[in-house]
């Protein structure tokens, strides 16, 4: 047992030895910069462009259900592959692809109940 936790030893240690590079740095730059606050450098700073207006804008949710269905497609591909490299060992063929077939049925389902919703036209 006690050599099974030995072997934890290097990743301890270079979790440490990272993290005091990481500390290091923070401490010289917060050390070695200047400090010297102007009202220019307090005010809000956007793209370039003094804030003018209120502080509410308007954004559309749709643009947010287009990233998450992003995500979601992204997140198939990353499922496609490791499946592709199993399905051709033996014994696996069928029950993977019976398995790929229900996780693509999931997939279509969404799809379809974001292009009924209305949310896949871009408006």
């Amino acid at each position: 047992m006690q050599d099974y936790f030995d072997s934890y030893v290097v990743v301890v240690a270079l979790l440490l030895i990272g993290g005091g590079i990481v500390a290091g740095g923070l401490t010289a730059n917060r050390l070695l910069r200047p400090s010297r606050l102007t009202d220019e450098k307090l005010t809000t700073y956007e793209c370039g462009v003094d804030p003018v207006g209120g502080d509410w804008a308007q954004s559309y949710v749709r643009y947010y259900v287009f990233a998450y269905l992003y995500v979601v497609f992204a997140v198939d591909a990353v499922f496609l592959f490791p499946w592709a490299t199993i399905f051709a060992a033996p014994g696996y063929g069928m029950t993977t692809l019976g398995e790929m077939f229900v996780f693509l049925g999931f997939l279509a389902v969404g799809l379809l109940y974001a292009g009924r919703k209305g949310v896949l036209s871009w408006v």
